[in-house]
């Protein structure tokens, strides 16, 4: 039995759901074969924070949080802040894709050679490589 891939979801990942209508873990079972969804502790504070400020964006932190408290091993990391955890992760091998749609993040974690995952058209992701 092989070890299911880790794929790291960021904050942007995790309100994908509620701001551009995707199905974020139907969408990850199409990419990805046996994964196990991980997030960074920083992401989670990150959604809680974004949560606590109401709104569309609130609404659409709160359901990132519950997905990410329910759906994902949650990692500590020395980062705090949730993209350099995230890039953290993909330094030192923690996972093998990160999903994100921030492009700055995206070319940070391709810059560590690791493959992002992030929206192509209307609603479907996609892997880019390094």
């Amino acid at each position: 039995m092989s070890t299911p891939t880790r794929v790291a979801l960021d904050t942007s990942a995790l309100m994908m759901p509620v701001e551009l209508d995707v199905r974020l873990f139907d969408e990850l079972d199409r990419l990805v074969d046996a994964y196990e969804p991980t997030t960074p502790q920083a992401v989670v504070e990150e959604l809680r924070r974004l949560a606590e400020k109401g709104g569309t964006e609130g609404t659409a932190a709160n359901v990132g949080h519950d997905l990410a408290t329910e759906r994902c091993l949650i990692v500590d990391t020395e980062e705090s802040y949730a993209d350099d955890a995230l890039v953290e992760l993909a330094r030192e091998g923690g996972v093998e894709y990160v999903v994100t749609n921030d492009r700055p993040l995206c070319d940070r974690v391709l810059e560590e050679c690791v493959p992002v995952i992030a929206l192509r058209g209307r609603n479907k992701l996609a892997i880019t490589q390094p």
